[in-house]
């Protein structure tokens, strides 16, 4: 089989948590231009139905579902959904995730429901997700998991307690499920760096992507390419394994200065040099 043949997925079913807008939406559309049909779940119903739209414009099929990945019952009833839509589950990325409010607060400012909603938004979510479509994947002796991580679950950072631990938790699942499920089912991760932020604020603290050796945040559209390939044949041997997208930022540890500094950087140093 030609090599680039190996990319495309048609006939291949994909649920896509956080469907609805930015990188999620990104994913799902190129999962869809390589020929596969989408589960779109979000939480809010108009987002994911204009992924679906989007997708179908594609050519492809898409059934959305609004689902709260941190309510086990609402995980389960989508996944039923997707079996009763489609038959089958090929393909789970569980993308749902992101900045919960405390992200930032030290140790001591954290409440209990603070650090509930950061790891169940960011760990327990996925968990769920991979619990209900396991065992179709099994019966069927085939799978892709592709669960998102962030370059903050590679390395610490200064009052950032719950995400960064959320996100290296979702890496060790990962790669249990790697050891559990294998060969039949492959467990892989990507590590996205610095993306635009529906939060300007946000987007300001990252000073445009400036501390990374690119000097620019990335782009949606170039994660949907990696997502394909993940799912594909191409990536039959991978297991349990973390790609970085990130424009080099965790080459170096580069980081806003008053934020998780590595290696302390002021805005005008080390570029070009």
């Amino acid at each position: 089989m030609p090599i680039l043949d190996k990319l495309r997925l048609d006939g291949r079913v994909a649920i896509m948590t956080g469907a609805g807008r930015g990188l999620g939406r990104a994913m799902a559309l190129a999962l869809a231009e390589a020929g596969t049909d989408l589960v779109a779940t979000a939480r809010t119903q108009s987002q994911i139905e204009e992924t679906a739209v989007l997708v179908r414009e594609r050519g492809r099929r898409c059934l959305p579902v609004v689902c709260d990945v941190t309510d086990s019952g609402s995980v389960n009833a989508m996944v039923e959904a997707a079996l009763a839509e489609y038959g089958r589950i090929d393909i789970l990325v569980n993308n749902a995730g992101g900045i919960t409010p405390g992200f930032a607060n030290s140790l001591t400012d954290i409440s209990d429901q603070t650090w509930r909603t950061g790891i169940d938004t960011n760990l327990t979510g996925a968990m769920y997700c991979s619990r209900a479509v396991i065992p179709h994947m099994v019966k069927q002796a085939s799978g892709k998991i592709i669960n998102v991580t962030s370059g903050f679950g590679l390395r610490a950072g200064r009052d950032n307690f719950m995400y960064t631990t959320a996100k290296a938790g979702l890496i060790n699942f990962t790669r249990s499920l790697s050891l559990t499920y294998g060969p039949a089912i492959q467990a892989n991760l990507i590590a996205p760096g610095l993306f635009p932020h529906d939060d300007p604020a946000m987007s300001e603290w990252w000073k445009g992507g400036k501390y990374t050796p690119m000097g620019r945040l990335g782009r949606d559209e170039e994660l949907g390419p990696l997502c394909v390939f993940l799912a594909s044949d191409l990536t039959s041997y991978m297991n349990g394994q973390i790609i970085v997208l990130d424009g080099g930022g965790l080459a170096g540890g580069h980081a806003p200065t008053g934020f998780a500094p590595v290696v302390p950087l002021a805005e005008e140093e080390g570029r070009g040099k």
